[in-house]
């Protein structure tokens, strides 16, 4: 009731029900919080850029809810530069960091073609089942996941302890209500390390999310501390990369991960897939890093770009980061750490 209520969702209106609903997010947001509007949720059969553009043009959803990289993919399709987007009234990214250059091209498109809609973020994870924040339809603060839903509460903890921190101070991002698991299947070890009952009483989930809330309070996520990067002792964020490389013309994918290095423990390295893949050549890989060493530290550039065809995705349709690490390691297994 709570998303449906965030989104503006009311008796016929319509969600395209992009995400696939055995997963929490496409069957809470997509499926249950359009039933429970009185609603209608149009499924999707299998993700593409095509069929959702296809069923943009025919169904017209009201509503539009997904990942990054279904929203890179619209703005790049040939299908909606003439079509009619005025059903659009409100679009949601979630469940990985929205660039900023995808953002702007997706309401362009939608602003050539009828909409005002803008595309804001939401924040949610498996062991809460379903979004537990959104940035509310009338409000925008760059790069911010939103506030949490009336039932639900939020903290920044300082990494490994159940301190609160100060508005400003980065640290986990910890969340508690009625949308939190009861914890893992047969597996009490995890679930403790989880959940955990803070000094209020209350259980707190810790998610295992770097963030910060501001001072009126809006929460913005960091990273994964699994995905965090260290390399010669400093911090490195992916998505800080990988939306510098996303200002560049010549991309239209990336997914940026940390390597072993012997002198720096750990290296980035840069998947991309450029529009054109005829492109993909040493000329360009230099001329991509040298536009990251012109907007990033020396430790965040990537010290080499490795090009694809195409990026794994997941089942929901995020860039698969795992998948890419695993085949990186399983090449370079014979010659164990690079220099």
């Amino acid at each position: 009731m709570q998303a449906a209520a965030w989104g503006g969702m009311a008796e016929g209106h319509s969600v395209l029900a992009i995400l696939p609903i055995f997963h929490g997010f496409g069957l809470g947001v997509c499926v249950n919080a359009a039933f429970m509007a009185g609603g209608k949720s149009i499924l999707v059969p299998m993700f593409s850029a095509e069929i959702v553009a296809k069923l943009l043009r025919t169904k017209r959803p009201n509503l539009l809810v997904g990942v990054p990289t279904l929203y890179e993919a619209l703005a790049r399709a040939p299908s909606l530069s003439k079509a009619d987007l005025s059903c659009l009234r409100a679009t949601f990214s979630g469940a990985d960091t929205l660039p900023r250059p995808v953002k702007e091209r997706f309401e362009k498109l939608v602003a050539e073609r009828g909409s005002r809609v803008k595309l804001l973020e939401g924040y949610g994870l498996t062991e809460a089942v379903t979004a537990i924040m959104a940035m509310p339809l009338t409000e925008y603060r760059e790069g911010s996941i939103g506030i949490p839903f009336p039932d639900m509460l939020a903290k920044i903890c300082r990494v490994g302890t159940e301190e609160a921190l100060a508005p400003g101070e980065e640290g986990e991002i910890c969340v508690s209500g009625p949308a939190v698991m009861l914890g893992y299947l047969d597996d009490p070890e995890a679930t403790r390390a989880t959940l955990r009952v803070h000094a209020d009483g209350r259980t707190w989930l810790h998610t295992g999310d770097l963030g910060k809330m501001d001072a009126d309070g809006f929460f913005y996520f960091t990273v994964r501390l699994k995905r965090m990067i260290k390399s010669s002792g400093f911090n490195v964020y992916p998505a800080q990369i990988e939306a510098v490389l996303y200002q560049h013309p010549l991309i239209a994918e990336a997914c940026v991960v940390g390597v072993p290095d012997l002198a720096q423990m750990e290296r980035v390295h840069a998947f991309v897939v450029l529009k054109d893949l005829a492109q993909a050549n040493p000329d360009t890989e230099t001329q991509l890093i040298e536009h990251c060493r012109a907007r990033l530290i020396k430790w965040s550039c990537p010290r080499e770009i490795e090009f694809r065809a195409e990026l794994p995705k997941t089942r929901v349709g995020k860039i698969d980061y795992k998948v890419l690490v695993q085949e990186h390691t399983a090449q370079h297994d014979n010659q164990g750490y690079a220099g």
